[in-house]
């Protein structure tokens, strides 16, 4: 996915005047807002497991490196192989090498935010292959040609009339008559054109929630058991997984499994959390004849010698995005990449170079919410405020530093300000009604009222009340 984080304006502008998207978009506060609001209630806990989560990942980043070679020894010991992929170019490489390899033809395909941000699934198809997301929603804006809009819920962009329409005009060898009627339907259909996926592909791939040093296990968390089905059916299993997935233990992952769930989709526990550990053994009944375990840096390792680094403790949950004003009004593609939201704007910055992103720091309000539900408390306000700060020494010569600077020059010299200051409060007190016609605040008066100035200042109506008061 080619990012485009520069047009983010246009997109915010064009996804807020987009009436089915606005009508998505108002299903978060009654699904995932108030399904965590519930968990959380009924986990009196819960406040105790953040912190232990915000420890260890903390922690894990402290000697990553340590365990990074932790995992790829008893990866390795139990049977996988581990390549190691220090770009988004590599990681395709690799993958697509293991596939000709296995003379795949077919590729069923578990949801990865990873393998987005690479490019795998265009890379793949460019190799000959076919490759089929296998997770609902993934398949969905598969066969639409489009983007995942949030990390847990990709099609949350589209109503129940645009999923139908979808697969009546993609399914077009089933009967054009049958009903499609309910989400069951809707559900029933997509299970069984995807059971000849998992019966005929060739290898299976699948992302990672977490890699666990101590074992060699990637934890694959699904609802659907797609995961299981990619990871399983296929003579190959290929896992591409980030270098921030480690977790040093078994036990330090339950804490964030806990966490995952309740914070992600108001669940106790994801309907299949599955620990995949090298291919199949003599004893066992069914797996893959060969495991691959692809490690993705991709640019972390200079993000994680950063002042932004605490960014990479994300697990993946969404609930930033789901509590966060401005993405709740404009989804996830006006974000321009695999990652939206809160998130998104902390993230991208790091990945693609501030100068690609400037524009996301700035799509926060900085009200906190997303800091408040985070499950191992990133402090994206921070943050975003850091990424403001690195774009704005950048910009030598914007009129947004020079209009700053002048603020700044006025605010030094205060009598001037004062004239200033006064001046300004007697135009917009006489400019009753003109208001929407004022530079720089269009996108407010839009939709409201710019409040009207009283004519005198601050400091005017503070001096005279003095006065009044002064015996």
């Amino acid at each position: 996915m080619q990012p485009e984080t520069q047009n983010f304006r246009r997109a915010a502008a064009a996804a807020a005047k987009d009436e089915a998207l606005q009508t998505a978009l108002d299903g978060l506060a009654t699904g995932f807002v108030a399904r965590r609001a519930d968990a959380v209630a009924n986990c009196p806990e819960f406040e105790a497991l953040r912190e232990q989560g915000r420890h260890i990942r903390q922690a894990t980043f402290q000697a990553l490196d340590a365990h990074l070679l932790a995992f790829e020894r008893a990866a390795k010991e139990s049977g996988s192989t581990l390549h190691w992929a220090e770009t988004a170019g590599d990681a395709c490489r690799i993958i697509e090498e293991i596939c000709t390899a296995a003379s795949a033809k077919v590729i069923a395909k578990g949801k990865s935010m990873v393998s987005e941000e690479v490019g795998l699934n265009d890379h793949l198809h460019a190799a000959g292959f076919q490759v089929f997301e296998t997770d609902l929603g993934e398949y969905l804006i598969q066969m639409r040609g489009e983007t995942p809009s949030h990390i847990i819920a990709p099609a949350i962009h589209l109503n129940e009339t645009q999923a139908r329409d979808s697969f009546l005009a993609y399914h077009h060898n089933l009967d054009p008559q049958r009903p499609l009627n309910t989400p069951e339907d809707i559900v029933g259909e997509a299970r069984q054109v995807l059971r000849q996926t998992f019966l005929t592909a060739d290898v299976g791939i699948t992302g990672a929630n977490f890699l666990i040093a101590e074992t060699g296990s990637a934890v694959v968390v699904t609802n659907e058991g797609n995961g299981d089905l990619c990871a399983t059916l296929p003579k190959v299993h290929i896992i591409i997984a980030a270098i921030d997935k480690i977790v040093p233990t078994l036990a330090e992952t339950s804490v964030l499994l806990q966490l995952l769930a309740r914070s992600a989709t108001g669940q106790t526990m994801t309907a299949y959390t599955s620990l995949f550990t090298g291919p199949k053994q003599p004893d066992d009944l069914d797996g893959p004849d060969a495991c691959h375990i692809v490690i993705v840096d991709n640019g972390r390792s200079e993000l994680l010698a950063s002042d932004a680094r605490e960014v990479l403790s994300c697990i993946r949950c969404g609930a930033c995005l789901n509590h966060c004003p401005v993405y709740s009004n404009v989804g996830g593609h006006a974000y321009g990449w695999v990652y939206p939201g809160p998130i998104g704007a902390a993230l991208n910055p790091g990945l693609l170079g501030i100068d690609q992103a400037r524009d996301l720091p700035l799509a926060s309000t900085l009200c906190g919410r997303c800091e408040d539900v985070c499950p191992v408390k990133i402090p994206l306000p921070k943050l975003l405020r850091q990424w403001r700060a690195a774009d704005f020494a950048q910009q030598h010569t914007s009129l947004y530093k020079f209009a700053i600077s002048l603020w700044v020059w006025l605010a030094r010299h205060p009598n001037l300000y004062a004239v200033w200051a006064k001046a300004v409060a007697r135009f917009l007190h006489r400019s009753k009604g003109a208001h929407r016609a004022l530079p720089f605040v269009g996108g407010w008066t839009q939709h409201r009222d710019f409040p009207s100035s009283q004519g005198k200042t601050f400091q005017h109506q503070w001096r005279e009340r003095n006065r009044r008061e002064t015996p």
